[in-house]
């Protein structure tokens, strides 16, 4: 979906901004669409009324857009009320949040309610979720909050308590307890997060376990999986680790079916417990066993080791008690380690992260968060297939600078996971947005460019070979990978696997050493020779003839108009058929006045044209060099080269950067249709971001790289350049 620089750009800055205040931070979450929860409580509790939500009103709009849109019959007779309209005595919790608290509704959001079963296992983890100071007696105003991880920042959402309702009886999630209301209540905040309950349809455990933790996730296919896997899901559990399951459906159709077993294909759930026994008759050994939940809060596996199974009266009373053993049809079973291995076709394990738990001194992973976009014709460049657009993405430096501890088989390195999040497609679902094809790759830098932040260029991709690599592209939220490397530096560069696709994303490397991973912003260099302007003493044949031209039009007042230096320019501009160029338009010609109007009269002297028209010839050359087709156009994945050298005369004095998100923005502002850049377009950026520089110049007095400016002087600056 495209984006406009004054929003998506603008949005960014102001994030930025908040980060440097702790915003975003578990200990002052963003306050998700500007609302403060303590500040409306109040409000509402003086005024004695109950909260309502114009931001997620009760109404179609927030069901859903197509299955749960107007035209759809299912939700004509559905009404929407709040827990004291259901029940008598409604409760926020009772008895304690508990994985039988969580039914699944009419949504196929079960991999959504098995990450809710994995989070009540972990009170510390739950009740940052779901802050539990809340209630429908105490301070009740109609009003709740919930607080999720949110692509690199914990975001706090509020919500009203008016939840969908079909015969008086949730149409969503519910609990087995019938008064019990804050698990529908999170599911409507993090509908909420996403734009409908209907983007919640279809998902991966993964995904809700890492917005609840701020973890990462790393995935095992059973038939792939390790030999110590029994051990690593034990050892997972222990550091509070989330984790969940699931049965592949190669056909479609038959998801959420169950089999003959009592499993469901096609269906999420939660892994609750790991433990081993001991059976009388077992005296040489222990059985290993997996305990699981469905969220539908029923269906159960009826093999070895379910409810009612002949197994368990081998087990003595100790045994039964330390493994909880219940027969009852809650939709929570225990099976063995070796038929989990059998049935399910794979596994996830969220892990913790150090701001999961804040006090835990266990888990010490070093984290390094990156934001960074795709866009179409600047930084969009696909994969490695594609080799004249791949290194136009995104790239960032990663530096290894401590090895393992405890190397396993004697291999040391550095470990590391890289994990790559595309977002916001879930919440652009009504829009038509898919999940793209992600993946990414990584680069040694050679020792000779240790240092060196430059954005690496086409030759260096064609010439040398990945170091590592993501084990596919695939159309996930997030790839993650584990890796070993030697201590050093390298180059993550992430991508969707075509080209030309644009969306956002976040990059973090975690490790338990430290490391350091950062964006690549280009210092502006030239990597190719620069005209110069004609002196004083060599005026040309061309030169001349705008002389002359220039003394015909501006007459005895000896300045031109924007109209009058359109009329110059393209008569002798047009004579240039390489540039394929219809000339410049009186836009592109006033924005040239205001870069060079010394006086401020509005017009140009012959002084300030010459200056002006040395400044074309440059920008001429170098428009020459990079249109080699000669279609009289340059590609915008070249622009960024273009750019660099169109400008080094004006920043290479001042340590000026032009930024990733400044291409993306010139490119947003200057590419056609088919993301090419026409000469006027070239010489129309060029001038405005000189003219913008030498502003900013003017204004930093002290030369701090920052300025301060009023309203009035900011609308001055901008609207005139």
């Amino acid at each position: 979906m495209p984006y406009t620089p004054s929003g998506f750009f603008c949005d960014r800055l102001i994030r930025e901004r908040e980060r440097r205040d702790g915003e975003g931070s578990l200990n002052k979450p963003l306050r998700f669409n500007g609302q403060d929860f303590s500040a409306l409580r109040q409000e509402y509790l003086t005024k004695k009324s109950l909260f309502e939500d114009e931001s997620f009103p009760a109404t179609v709009e927030s069901l859903g857009f197509k299955e749960l849109g107007h035209k759809s019959n299912k939700v004509k007779n559905i009404v929407w009320k709040r827990p004291k309209e259901i029940c008598e005595n409604p409760q926020f919790i009772v008895g304690g949040a508990s994985r039988t608290d969580i039914c699944q509704g009419d949504l196929g959001d079960c991999w959504l309610l098995a990450a809710i079963a994995c989070l009540t296992l972990y009170e510390k983890l739950l009740y940052r979720v779901v802050p539990h100071e809340q209630s429908f007696s105490d301070g009740y105003g109609g009003i709740f909050h919930f607080q999720f991880w949110r692509y690199g920042d914990w975001v706090d959402v509020v919500i009203d308590d008016r939840i969908p309702t079909f015969n008086n009886q949730l149409v969503f999630t519910k609990s087995a307890e019938r008064n019990e209301f804050w698990s529908a209540l999170l599911e409507k905040a993090y509908a909420k997060l996403h734009g409908s309950y209907e983007a919640l349809k279809g998902g991966n455990t993964t995904e809700a376990m890492e917005d609840f933790t701020g973890g990462v996730t790393e995935f095992y296919e059973m038939k792939e999986a390790p030999k110590e896997l029994y051990k690593i899901m034990k050892k997972a559990l222990e550091r509070g680790s989330l984790m969940g399951c699931s049965i592949d459906s190669l056909v479609p159709a038959r998801f959420e079916t169950r089999t003959v077993t009592g499993l469901v294909k096609g269906h999420a759930y939660s892994v609750t417990a790991v433990e081993e026994c001991k059976p009388s008759q077992h005296k040489e050994s222990k059985v290993r066993l997996v305990r699981l939940r469905n969220p539908w809060g029923q269906v159960e596996w009826n093999g070895p080791w379910s409810d009612n199974s002949k197994e368990w009266t081998t087990l003595s009373k100790t045994e039964k008690e330390k493994l909880q053993h219940q027969s009852a049809e809650d939709g929570e079973f225990w099976m063995s380690f070796e038929d989990f291995k059998k049935n399910y076709t794979k596994i996830e394990i969220c892990n913790l992260t150090p701001d999961a738990l804040e006090d835990d001194k266990i888990h010490k992973w070093t984290v390094s968060v990156n934001e960074g976009r795709w866009v179409r014709g600047c930084s969009a460049g696909g994969c490695r297939n594609y080799p004249d657009t791949f290194w136009t993405n995104p790239q960032y430096r990663l530096r290894l600078l401590e090895e393992d501890d405890d190397p396993e088989d004697n291999e040391v390195g550095c470990t590391f996971v890289v994990a790559l999040m595309q977002k916001n497609r879930r919440k652009e679902r009504k829009m038509g947005a898919n999940l793209f094809t992600i993946g990414f790759a990584i680069y040694e830098v050679p020792k000779e460019m240790h240092g060196n932040k430059q954005h690496m260029q086409k030759d260096f991709f064609l010439l040398t070979s990945s170091k590592a690599r993501c084990k596919s592209y695939i159309n996930l939220r997030e790839v993650t990978q584990r890796f070993r490397l030697s201590p050093g530096e390298y180059v993550i560069v992430p991508s969707t696997y075509e080209p030309h696709q644009e969306g956002e994303f976040i990059l973090r490397v975690f490790s338990e050493k430290k490391n350091t991973s950062e964006e690549i912003e280009n210092r502006i260099e030239a990597d190719h020779p620069v005209p110069a302007p004609a002196s004083a003493g060599e005026e040309s044949e061309e030169d001349q003839q705008f002389r002359t031209i220039f003394q015909e039009i501006a007459g005895d007042e000896r300045e031109i108009t924007a109209s009058e230096l359109k009329n110059v320019l393209n008569r002798v501009i047009t004579r240039h058929k390489d540039l394929n160029t219809e000339g410049f338009s009186l836009e592109s010609c006033r924005s040239m006045i205001a870069l060079m109007d010394m006086d401020g009269t509005g017009r140009l002297n012959l002084q300030e044209f010459r200056h002006l028209w040395n400044k074309i010839k440059q920008w001429q050359g170098i428009f020459k060099h990079y249109n080699a087709d000669q279609f009289g156009s340059i590609n915008s994945y070249e622009m960024r080269n273009a750019v660099n050298d169109a400008v080094m005369c004006l920043v290479s004095r001042s340590g000026f950067r032009l930024n990733n998100q400044l291409y993306d923005i010139i490119t947003m502002r200057y590419a056609n249709e088919n993301m090419n850049i026409d000469f006027d377009s070239f010489i129309s950026c060029l001038v405005r971001l000189e003219a913008m520089f030498r502003a900013f110049q003017a204004f930093d007095q002290d030369g701090d790289g920052t300025i301060r400016l009023s309203v009035l002087e900011w609308l001055q600056l901008t609207m005139y350049a």
